[in-house]
């Protein structure tokens, strides 16, 4: 009671219209133990869980005057007189009671049920109401195990009856019973979605769109388009976005260091290029230079195709720090990606005259120590690393801008840490290769500003890609050889690293093998299990022409970078996603030559793996691919599951309701602008909106960014 109090005194505090919904479930009459733990298992912990979760599906039951009415197998609701019992005779032969609608007969058919039980439920001579499924077995009609069996006097089943997600332990029964209950809890709360909209889109109050969502009169009730299910779906964006739009306005708010480069080490990097920059590499420099210039910390997000040219700009981005006498660090997900982007720096820092370092958890002892005494001191400008430079014993002289490339890899604990390392939390500059459809963007990334490069440089070269399946292996080692022997270079990437029982996907080390017979020498192979050294070596050897073929894993998926490879051969394509192939496509065709994309496939393929490798073969529009693989796998897996920050909505469906997504994201920040405070009476509203869709915990872990 006490706590309760203190909330009621709290302005923020969860409004206590709201403390009913949110006691424990087995508040909830016919809730017990056995139900809490089943209802726990569903991720139901409240009555506003229970509210919140919606029927997948229903059951049409059509009610009939005679037996002789239906259409079997139907789902029916009849009224019938009982008739004689006949308890199983041997083990295993179900309890069978004749009834009788007057004029036809129907055999009700039971199996393990208690003696007390069938006869209570069904006493001879009884009239009774029994709905379920009626089919024909020899002739006679017969149900097994009616949904309902119930007394004349009682009310009988909806035509159309909702059928709630279940778990061990839950019947609909005691489902719709405690759904019910919950959404007795459910308050009078004043409106929060724009009038407007609201008018705009002729949707329901969020009480009766409550009501209509449990209660479906027919299965197009069940459509995410329906009018109950739309508004619900979008006060759920709106709570989302509405988080999203506070932190951004808490981070803009947050003070960051102006940092004002002359441009000049910029120009000189620019004036090292083969080719001129995009109109969309320019366009970001431009937004980020000026992100820097002000004196609030930057949070932008970099989102460009394979190809678009994300290193460049991370470079001049750096370069602005470096000209405003700070440093940069560029951070990656693995040792190779970050040894990769220090390679493809080096010549960009030495046009420029700065100073660039790489820091592994490779590097060890004096060697280690004399990068740590050079950043500290500030002789080193731009540091390239993995999760090493999280280390307490890695101190910068001016950090002024972070770079994180592969985002999502990264964990919020690990970014915060980061964001530890200057005096005043440097700008930050998050790098995604992998497109993300804009619904996503919105939902992941909302509540930073966002760059996308949409172009490729001038030099990049289609990619020709073509499906073949594997039984033509001889004409695919043929060509290679023809190719090897004018001076190409190829990719052949592997699903495994060793033969497993488990999976009948051949291993890298058997391809190699393979591989190593027909070419010889000109075949190194990479994988992560190798040591580093080796690994490196074997790079070292593909990149420079000693060997023209590598064997790789998908260590290869992002940052390798050989202008030479033309060729990408991906054997058993269909076992990889679509963001995958697409990543190790992009391998090639970053050099003057004509590239080909080879998918190799096991026949035959399923609709999905079809789907994936034909979707590939006709585009090399990343953004599309992203939609695509988005409609295929669901939000969550493209982006990948464990660390993706994307929000479980219960109701809500990402996939097919993008646009209120984005119409969301415009409410609230429109809102926002008007009522800076939420003091308003719609603001107060959307207060009562947050609480309810438990925003309180999403503003606390997003607020780390």
């Amino acid at each position: 009671m006490a706590a309760d109090r203190r909330a009621m005194n709290q302005p923020n505090g969860r409004p206590p219209a709201l403390f009913p919904l949110f006691a424990a479930i087995d508040t909830l009459r016919g809730i017990g133990p056995k139900g809490s733990v089943a209802l726990a298992q569903m991720g139901i912990e409240t009555p506003r869980d229970l509210a919140m979760t919606l029927p997948n599906s229903g059951v049409t039951r059509r009610r009939i005057e005679r037996l002789t009415d239906a259409l079997p197998p139907e789902t029916v609701t009849v009224a019938v007189t009982v008739g004689r019992h006949h308890p199983p005779t041997s083990r295993g032969r179900p309890w069978r009671v004749h009834c009788s609608d007057g004029t036809s007969d129907l055999t009700l058919v039971f199996f393990h049920p208690r003696k007390d039980w069938i006869e209570k439920q069904l006493p001879t001579g009884a009239k009774r109401i029994v709905s379920g499924k009626l089919e024909l077995f020899d002739g006679v009609a017969q149900m097994v195990h009616p949904d309902h069996i119930l007394r004349e006097d009682e009310l009988p089943p909806s035509a159309f009856e909702p059928v709630y997600p279940l778990t061990a332990g839950l019947t609909q029964k005691m489902m719709t019973k405690a759904v019910d209950a919950a959404l007795a809890r459910v308050p009078s709360l004043g409106e929060w979605i724009d009038p407007q909209v609201l008018a705009q889109r002729g949707w329901p109050t969020f009480n009766d769109a409550l009501r209509i969502a449990h209660e479906p009169q027919a299965v197009r009730d069940l459509s995410p388009d329906s009018q109950a299910r739309a508004r619900l779906a979008y006060d759920e964006f709106l709570a989302h976005q509405m988080t999203l739009a506070l932190v951004r306005r808490e981070r803009r708010q947050k003070r960051g260091r102006a940092s004002r480069g002359d441009g000049k080490l910029r120009q000189a990097v620019v004036a090292s290029l083969p080719w001129p920059q995009t109109g969309a590499q320019q366009r970001a420099v431009a937004e980020i230079a000026e992100d820097m210039a002000s004196d609030r910390r930057m949070n932008r997000l970099l989102q460009g195709d394979v190809g678009a040219g994300k290193t460049l700009v991370a470079m001049l981005s750096a370069l602005i720090a470096v000209e405003a006498g700070g440093q940069a660090v560029l951070m990656a997900p693995t040792e190779i990606l970050a040894r990769q982007h220090a390679r493809a720096l080096e010549p960009l820092a030495r046009a420029a005259g700065v100073r660039l370092a790489a820091l592994t958890g490779r590097d060890k002892g004096e060697t280690r120590q004399q990068l740590l005494d050079n950043l500290a001191t500030g002789r080193i400008d731009i540091l390239v690393g993995t999760h090493a430079v999280f280390q307490k014993d890695v101190q910068f002289h001016d950090l002024r801008l972070a770079i994180i490339d592969e985002q999502h890899r990264f964990g919020v604990a690990q970014r915060l840490e980061l964001s530890a390392k200057g005096d005043i939390p440097p700008d930050m500059l998050i790098m995604t290769a992998t497109p993300i459809p804009r619904s996503l963007a919105l939902t992941q990334y909302g509540d930073l500003d966002l760059s996308v490069l949409d172009e490729k440089p001038p030099g990049r070269q289609p990619i020709t890609t073509v499906m073949i399946s594997d039984q033509r292996l001889d004409e695919i080692t043929a060509r290679l050889h023809k190719v090897i022997d004018q001076g190409a270079r190829a990719y052949w990437v592997c699903p495994l690293v060793e033969e497993s029982e488990v999976s009948d996907l051949t291993a890298a080390e058997a391809r190699f093998q393979a591989l190593r017979a027909q070419f010889g020498d000109k075949v190194r192979l990479v994988h992560g299990q190798m040591p580093a050294e080796a690994r490196d070596a074997a790079m070292s050897d593909f990149s420079q022409g000693r060997a023209q073929i590598l064997v790789a894993t998908t260590v290869i998926e992002v940052g390798v970078d050989v202008p030479e490879a033309t060729i990408m051969v991906i054997e058993r394509a269909e076992s990889f996603g679509l963001a995958q192939l697409h990543q190790l496509r992009g391998r090639v065709g970053r050099g003057q030559g004509a590239s080909t994309c080879v998918l190799m496939y096991h026949a035959p393929l399923g609709q999905s793996g079809a789907q994936r490798l034909t979707t590939l073969r006709d585009t090399e529009d990343g953004f599309r691919i992203a939609e695509v693989d988005m409609e295929m796998r669901g939000a969550g897996d493209v982006i990948g599951t464990a660390q993706s920050g994307l929000p479980r909505f219960r109701i809500a469906d990402l996939e097919h309701q993008a646009g209120l997504m984005a119409t969301a994201r415009q409410d609230a920040r429109v809102l926002l602008e008007r009522e800076p405070q939420l003091d308003g009476p719609r603001g107060r509203a959307v207060r009562h909106l947050m609480w309810l869709m438990q925003q309180d915990q999403a503003i606390k872990l997003i607020s780390v960014g």
